[in-house]
């Protein structure tokens, strides 16, 4: 029986994974989350044997998930379960200790096969991103020149928490923030929040409203 630990923070899209992934009979959803900071402790108490992980979720996102869920358990297996299809992420989530990446465009039983291979300690893509994934780097963005760690601060700023919010959700000073965001305005030549929050949205790291 493969474990799965789902975490999106849709109720209803959960609800619907959890469904479908329990037609199955070796798969069973053991705990599912609607944030990284619940998902980090429900990790710790359940050990899943497969996380699910979708990326865009309110405060701290899915790659920072993954980069500590790997930092703690090193064994940590995830699979990223994602709208995204552009290079820029599928690299970041396997930099962050991602062993695949699904989008949620493909067919449900990609999923399914997703989390197989996962389990037996292979990589799987699902064919929209696997060309990304074949030794080639992503075509140059300007999000491409920041480390991940600035990613996850530029991420959060452009959701228009303020510095503090952010400090306190990635557990650093604000000092460091505040130098990260020096640094990410630089690298992004933003000199505004608003500006941020623009090239965040023209690179699909937010939804547009609407």
């Amino acid at each position: 029986m493969i474990r799965i630990f789902l975490v999106d923070d849709h109720a209803v899209v959960r609800s619907g994974y959890q469904r479908f992934l329990q037609r199955h009979h070796d798969l069973k959803v053991v705990a599912e989350a609607g944030n990284a900071d619940e998902a980090y402790v429900l990790y710790t108490q359940h050990l899943p044997d497969v996380a699910v992980v979708d990326l865009s979720m309110a405060g701290v996102g899915g790659l920072e998930l993954i980069r500590r869920l790997v930092e703690r358990h090193p064994g940590a297996r995830t699979l990223v379960f994602s709208m995204h299809d552009d290079p820029l992420f599928v690299t970041r989530a396997l930099q962050a200790g991602a062993c695949g990446y699904v989008t949620k465009g493909s067919e449900p039983d990609v999923l399914v096969a997703a989390v197989r291979a996962v389990h037996a300690g292979q990589r799987f893509f699902s064919a929209d991103v696997l060309p990304h994934v074949g030794g080639t780097s992503p075509a140059p963005t300007p999000l491409g020149e920041l480390s991940a760690k600035e990613f996850e601060v530029f991420r959060l700023l452009a959701q228009g928490l303020a510095s503090s919010d952010v400090a306190q959700s990635l557990h650093l000073s604000p000092k460091t923030v505040a130098n990260y965001k020096t640094q990410i305005k630089d690298k992004l030549g933003a000199t505004t929040t608003a500006k941020l929050v623009h090239i965040a949205w023209r690179h699909g790291v937010l939804a547009i409203p609407g």
